[in-house]
Order: C-alpha cells, then structure tokens, then sequence
C-alpha cells in the first residue's frame, strides 16, 4: 500500500526539525538554533489515526540567496515538494510574516500540492494570538496554529492532513527489507554512493567534510530485493569535534549502526585502511553488525598487476579484527562494479539471521575438543559441558563451562572457526559467551 507523503517546508529556523522529531516520536533529525543545519531530506514513518503516512523534513528554504550550499539545500527541499502528497508550511508568529514567507508561499503555490499553512511557536493557551490573522495574507487558506515544543495544536493539523490524502489503495506487501547504514570517516563517497545506488539526487554531495549532518533514510528496490540505505555523517575523532551540529551528527551515525542490519564500510581505495578507518570499523564490529567492506574510488587506482589482491591483503591486515567482512571494489562516481555489493549484503545478512539446533553444536563440539583439548590452568582443566544458541543476528552461542576463567580467548576463538567451518558462518560475526554451570 503506498503511503501518502507529507512535506515539512518553510524558510529557516522556524522549528521543522523539532515538528518533524514531535510527530516522529523520536529526535532523528538534529535541533540546533542555527540557520542550516538541516539539509539533507530525513524520513519518517508516522501514523494518525487510522492512516499511516510517510514525513519528510527539509532544509530551510532561502528564495534569494548565492550560497552554494543554501542553493543544493533548496534543490533538496524542491525535491520533497514534488513527491509530496501534503505539503505543510511552517511560519514563525513571532516573526510575523516575512518576504521570505511570501517567496515560499509562492513556490508553494506553483507545485499545484494541498498545502497546509502552519504557524509554529504558538505558545499560548486561550484565545488565538491577533498575529495571527496576519498569515491570511499569505493567501494559503486557515493559518493553524501550533507549538512543536510544547504539542499544542498538532492534533488540529493532523485531522486536516489526514483529511487531505488519497483515499487508500490496496497493493502487495514488497517484503522484509534490509537496513543497510553507509559508515565511513569523511569523504570517502558515501552520499555519492547513496544517489549513485538510487539514481537521483538523493543527499547533497561536496568536497567539503561535514556536508552530511542527519542520518538520511532512503527505501528502493531492485533485483537483488528491497533495502533501506541510512547515509550516515562521517565520523571524526572526537578531538577533531568541534561543535555542537557535529558531536549529534557522529552521534546520529552510531545510532544509525546500531538499529541497521548491515554496514557499509567505505574506504578510500587510493589512501588504503586509516587509522579513523579501523576505528570505525571497530563500532559496527563491537555492535556485532554483518559488514561489508567497500573499496570506494576504484577508478582512481593504478590497475595492473595484483593491485586488487595486494589491495585486499593489507585491508585484511589493518583489519583483522574483522576477518568475515567481505571486501568489495566499486566506484560511486561511474558506478563501475556497484551491483557486486548487493549479492554480498543479502549473504552477510542471511548468515547473520542462521539458527542452528543445539544437537548439531555440540556435534561440532564434541569433534572439536576431541581435536584440541581445552586449556587448563594450576592443574584444573577447562570443561565446556554444552553449548546452546540464545539468539540471532549475530549468532549468540552461549557455552556453558566448569569455569569461566579457564575458558580462555584463545580457545574460544578456536571454537568459533569450528563452527563458521561446519555451519557455513563465514561472513557474519558471532557472539560467544561463557556461563558458569552453577550459574542460572
């Protein structure tokens, strides 16, 4: 079933991130009293009453403006109005109305959308402040005032929302999709990855580090099956980090690993495995997420010879931590080899979801000590009496010992390449903890 799509708009700093987080139930898009910290369009699904419906928050629209930044911005922000089945626009009844209000207004207008008019920062319980009837001469029909701080007012402009949908259509569920989060230090091609994928304009794309702040969601389908992509914002070293806008976007981006299924780890083909690189790879690898290692800007690379061997042969070696990740080379910019990173997702993510009977572990278990005894310690031997599966996604073993402190990493790692050899879990982590047999 499609779901209408409902566009927040307006001009900057008039509270659409902070409506946006109210009627998403949750702070995905970042609040800060700066004009243009929003740029990218964030998603989110909401429900009102007996109608679902998908929200979009925009940058701040600047109608006049040379900033090449405010212009991709406004680009952005045009996108959401064309695909929008509602458009809602924000004012401020603080400032009252601006020329720039008219200039949106305007645009607006133009887009031949239902448009909502809403003046945000109605604080105020009672009588409707006389400011308000200023917006009429917006020309956009009953101004209906709000306050996204406090809640005031958002169940009027829902009712009208809803009132303006497209009546339900029935359609065939499209499946399970796959959370997919695009991590990596920045500028290494992650928003180029993402609309190259896409094939539009999806997420705003400079030279300059930091131009992704929001965790940006983006569905699509394609032969290979349906995915959500989470374009992250690079991740710095924290002493590196500065503001305020900044510290909330890496913080968006380690959520953004933390509620994905699978991470793309973009690396820079042509400056190889990083130090900032490892330790990026080392929070999806600590989440216990199914990663796939991207080698982005492939083009750049001298080719000849065994590069691509010699190139996956250090990655490896930087990243050893993580020896299950497959490595992929591809080019955002051309797209050259992009549909070899969606075989690879769908493998990392079906091993990530494998369940595996406890007869058939300790099977595994039972050839595997009978090959290498387990350690033992001032004369007392380690016994790992069985081991069962508590959960999926990663595989969580559970192995049940004599005592924890005789069973050692280095025999635990033995046992987890036993059973990735035996249950073909060669491209997924897996979690192995110890419980003391006495222990409930």
């Amino acid at each position: 079933m499609h779901k209408p799509i409902v566009a927040i708009v307006g001009r900057p700093n008039v509270g659409k991130s902070l409506l946006f987080n109210k009627l998403a139930g949750r702070r995905l898009s970042i609040v800060e009293d700066t004009p243009g910290v929003t740029r990218d369009r964030l998603y989110a699904d909401c429900e009102w009453g007996t109608r679902a419906f998908s929200l979009v928050d925009t940058g701040g629209i600047e109608p006049h403006t040379g900033d090449e930044m405010l212009r991709v911005m406004r680009r952005q922000a045009g996108l959401a109005i064309e695909g929008a089945d509602v458009i809602l626009f924000l004012t401020d009844l603080r400032t009252g109305v601006t020329a720039a209000d008219v200039d949106v207004a305007q645009m607006l207008l133009r887009a031949k959308r239902p448009i909502l008019l809403a003046v945000n920062k109605s604080d105020s319980v009672g009588p409707d402040d006389p400011g308000l009837y200023e917006f009429y001469n917006l020309g956009l029909g009953r101004p209906y005032p709000l306050s996204a701080l406090h809640g005031l007012g958002i169940g009027d402009l829902l009712d009208a929302c809803v009132a303006l949908f497209p009546p339900p259509s029935e359609g065939g569920d499209t499946g399970e999709a796959v959370t997919v989060a695009i991590i990596g230090k920045p500028n290494v091609g992650k928003s180029s990855l993402v609309n190259r994928i896409l094939g539009e304009e999806r997420v705003i794309v400079s030279e300059t580090p930091g131009t992704t702040r929001d965790a940006v969601d983006s569905a699509f389908e394609n032969r290979h099956g349906s995915y959500v992509l989470i374009d992250t914002a690079g991740m710095r070293r924290r002493a590196r980090v500065h503001d305020a806008v900044e510290y909330y976007s890496v913080l968006r981006a380690q959520m953004a690993v933390d509620r994905c299924q699978v991470c793309l780890l973009l690396i820079d083909a042509g400056e190889g495995v990083t130090e900032q690189d490892a330790k990026v790879a080392g929070i999806a690898h600590e989440a216990g997420k199914p990663s796939v290692i991207v080698l982005n800007k492939w083009d750049l690379v001298e080719k000849g010879g065994k590069a691509a061997e010699r190139l996956r042969e250090g990655v490896r070696a930087r990243l050893a931590f993580m020896p299950y990740a497959p490595v992929v080379t591809l080019s955002a910019l051309t797209g050259a080899r992009l549909d070899s990173v969606f075989p690879e997702i769908n493998r990392v993510y079906a091993q990530s979801r494998t369940r595996v009977s406890t007869g058939q572990l300790n099977s595994v278990l039972a050839d595997a000590q009978a090959r290498v005894q387990p350690p033992s310690d001032k004369g007392r031997r380690l016994k790992v009496l069985y081991i069962t599966q508590a959960g999926i996604q990663p595989p969580h073993l559970v192995a049940f010992v004599n005592d924890v402190n005789l069973f050692h990493f280095s025999y635990r790692r033995y046992l987890e390449n036993q059973f990735r050899a035996a249950f073909g879990l060669d491209a997924t982590p897996i979690r192995m903890t110890a419980r003391q047999r006495n222990e409930k």
